[in-house]
């Protein structure tokens, strides 16, 4: 059994920074979160053992259907009127005013709820055999509609950009939670210890984003989103400063693991033990980062495949890139693509810009199905496509083109899935004949949390970390596993 050393000498100065306040708060997320572990497993409510070892691998609840899963984020709020939920009552009352009785005790962003019902500008079609209504605008998906499962009964509780982000990936509406791939890092661990867990990897612009949508929260740093740049150096400050060679960085990081470990045994803090293997982990990749994200060496028909650019940022970029990455065992790739905040005028709106939008993703995001599907990846990787909300169905602007647009909603709107345990070629849920609610087979963000962790074998309800004297979930106290949705 290890003793822990003595405290001695210069060690009871490295007490002094052990205040009584720090001490509580460590007991908070370090000792207590022993105790936690302990207490599940005495009481049989936990069979997952988070990782005390950042790249550990514990075992999930239950056995897994998925083990990777590419989160594609459309930050802004793409209009899923538009895109997705075909509603021809609004076509033939476009021009009127909204049923007073829809908008009781209705909070709207910008508009006024006298704003006129505004028809969808664009042709939807039936496609494959299970005859998913899409719009002109998605020309590449409608090939894989019998891979997809659109849930159409999706509704949120934020309708302004920065807390409904939040909470789509943290399932908290104030910042300061876990971000969903931190949950999985700490809960799943790492398969590739060269590569983090948790990768992050950001095109487009408009809405701002922060690192409160995928960070670690109240976890242990290192299960925080590594953010990847398309361009320059992948990971910013990684590589070695002019000057030093790769030998002098290993003897740097020794030491300073050695001098780590010295405080650890007598603070027994574990953001040090986070720290050490931060250093360790930024030493690794490098090397592994810049090789996974050379798609400079994938074939021509690929490149085609997805519209890459060689030597520019992309959405496309990003796809092949995610591919690489879970192709190699990252846990969690989330893709944010930015410019879906179409309120109408030069800014954003539903011609001009919604249409570009579809344009930078909508291949890519079909090639990356395709392709995880041609190397029998897309039956362990889940693929999740959806923004904060969707845009409500009276219009934003004016009726011309570069003036039209939609305001924030997220009463009802339309997120896709494939892959990674999801049944195919379906549609579940539904909105009123308005597009303003969800009425039938409703799914709530933390009902998406859920399932999305239960296809990973882990029960929503036992994955969980004690902060401050309270047992912290992904799920908060809600959510409901999608059973129908399961393959």
């Amino acid at each position: 059994m290890m003793r822990t050393p003595p405290i001695q000498g210069n060690d009871l100065e490295l007490l002094k920074h052990l205040t009584r306040r720090k001490f509580f708060e460590r007991c908070g997320t370090g000792m207590g979160t022993l105790a936690l572990a302990s207490l599940l497993k005495e009481s049989g409510l936990a069979a997952i053992s988070p990782a005390s070892e950042p790249n550990s691998i514990p075992a999930p609840h239950f056995a897994p259907k998925a083990k990777n899963m590419i989160y594609l984020f459309m930050s802004g709020g793409p209009s899923h009127l538009d895109l997705f939920d075909y509603k021809p009552e609004l076509v033939k009352r476009n021009g009127q005013k909204m049923p007073d009785e829809m908008l009781r005790n209705i909070r709207l962003a910008q508009i006024g709820k006298e704003a006129a019902v505004l028809g969808s500008q664009y042709r939807f079609q039936q496609y494959g055999k299970s005859g998913v209504w899409l719009s002109e605008l998605l020309p590449h998906l409608q090939s894989i509609v019998d891979d997809v499962c659109f849930v159409q009964g999706f509704h949120s509780e934020a309708f302004n950009h920065d807390p409904a982000t939040i909470f789509m990936n943290t399932g908290a509406q104030l910042a300061g939670r876990p971000a969903m791939g931190a949950w999985f890092s700490y809960g799943l661990g790492s398969v590739n210890k060269d590569l983090p867990a948790f990768v992050v990897m950001m095109t487009g612009v408009g809405q701002p984003l922060t690192v409160n949508a995928w960070g670690s929260g109240f976890l242990p740093t290192v299960h925080q989103g590594v953010q990847i740049r398309s361009q320059g150096e992948p990971v910013l400050f990684v590589d070695n400063p002019p000057g030093m060679s790769p030998q002098r960085r290993r003897q740097t990081l020794d030491a300073l693991r050695e001098l780590n470990q010295r405080r650890y045994h007598v603070l027994r803090d574990p953001e040090i033990q986070t720290r050490i293997a931060a250093y360790e982990m930024a030493y690794k990749m490098q090397t592994s980062v810049p090789d996974v994200l050379d798609i400079s060496k994938e074939p021509a028909s690929i490149h085609e495949s997805y519209g890459t650019t060689q030597g520019r940022a992309s959405f496309a970029n990003n796809c092949l890139m995610a591919r690489r990455l879970v192709e190699r065992g990252t846990r969690f790739v989330q893709l944010y693509h930015r410019g879906w905040d179409h309120h109408g005028g030069p800014d954003g709106n539903l011609v001009f810009d919604l249409k570009k939008r579809c344009q930078e993703t909508d291949q890519a995001c079909v090639a990356l199905i395709k392709d995880l599907k041609e190397r029998g990846l897309l039956d362990s990787t889940l693929v999740v496509w959806g923004g904060e909300f969707g845009r409500t169905p009276m219009i934003q602007g004016k009726l011309q083109p570069d003036q039209v647009g939609r305001d924030h909603h997220p009463h009802g709107y339309t997120v896709w899935m494939a892959g990674g345990g999801i049944k195919p070629g379906i549609v579940h849920g539904k909105t009123d004949d308005f597009g303003f609610f969800a009425v039938e087979n409703k799914v709530h963000v933390h009902d998406l949390h859920a399932t999305i962790l239960h296809l990973f074998g882990m029960d929503h309800t036992k994955l969980a970390f004690r902060f401050q004297g309270r047992d912290f979930r992904l799920t908060d106290v809600h959510g409901e596993v999608v059973k129908p949705i399961l393959a």
